[in-house]
Formats: structure tokens, C-alpha cells, sequence
């Protein structure tokens, strides 16, 4: 069974929580166009506002990537990875996995507010969105619109 799997981060700080700053943080993509990418390997996208959220692309392995994937059949059983004291918002209901048939994806997105140490440096704040395709995946394909959507996205104020 063929996986494409595509992570993109992106991170900021209150400085981009309001005005322009956030205007160009929320016009930040969550698909990308896709990369050759052999068995394997995840296509990840990180954007960050030291860098005026401009795309920086790598490849990871998919066992990093935050999801976790498993064959059921012929559908591909799809969830991701959060850590018990992972940030805020707490999460204490997870969606359920979701099971893909061979030409769907899905759009899994999940934010996340961390405090520095002592609350020296301020807050931060992620957006991770995972886009994972079962069967054979085109350039463009997460350009689109997915066939599930995963929003667990909460207030992190």
C-alpha cells in the first residue's frame, strides 16, 4: 500500500497574535505541493515567524512525522501523536482514527501553547497539520481539499 504522508509546523510567538504579523501567519499554507519521496520518508514544512514564515522544506522519516499508521485490510487506520502533558489546549477526548480507503486523505490539524521556563521568554504557540494520502499520491494533491478533516484545534489564547 503506497502512504504519502506531509507534516507542516507552523510556530510563532504573541508577536504575530494580532495585525499584520497575523495576517501573514494565517495566511500560511497547510498543503504544499509534494516532493519525489521514497518509501519511507514524510515531505515536512516548517514555518516560523523569525523567518516571516517563509516554507523550509525536509524530509523525515514517517515514524517521526507524528502520526501513527497502521494497515487494516485494504484501508489505512490513520491517528497522531500527542504527549499527556504536551501543551495546552488539554485534550482529555481524542477523535477517533480515521480509516482510509485507496485514493483518499486526510487533514488532521492540532494547535499547541507552551509557556517558557519560569515564564521568562513568554508564550509560544503551533499549528501542526498532518496530510496523509492511501494510494498513489500527485504533485498537487494536498493543494485540495481532503476527503476527512480532523479540526482539533483549541483555545489557546
Amino acid at each position: 500500500m503506497e502512504i504519502t504522508v506531509q507534516w507542516v509546523r507552523t510556530s510563532w510567538t504573541k508577536e504575530s497574535r494580532g495585525g499584520e504579523a497575523a495576517a501573514r501567519r494565517n495566511a500560511a499554507p497547510v498543503g504544499f505541493a509534494l516532493p519525489a519521496l521514497p518509501d519511507g520518508l514524510a515531505h515536512r514544512v516548517w514555518m516560523s515567524e523569525e523567518d516571516g514564515f517563509a516554507p523550509v522544506e525536509s524530509r523525515v522519516a514517517v515514524r517521526e512525522a507524528g502520526v501513527v499508521l497502521r494497515i487494516e485490510g485494504d484501508r489505512l487506520r490513520v491517528h497522531t501523536r500527542v504527549g499527556p502533558l504536551y501543551g495546552l489546549p488539554p485534550r482529555p477526548r481524542r477523535p477517533p482514527a480515521v480509516r482510509l480507503a485507496g485514493g483518499q486523505w486526510v487533514r488532521w490539524q492540532l494547535n499547541y501553547r507552551f509557556s517558557s521556563a519560569l515564564g521568562i521568554r513568554g508564550w509560544s504557540y503551533w499549528l501542526d497539520t498532518f496530510n496523509v494520502a492511501c494510494g498513489p499520491a500527485h504533485p498537487e494533491l494536498f493543494l485540495g481539499e481532503p476527503t476527512v478533516a480532523v479540526d482539533e484545534r483549541g483555545p489557546v489564547r
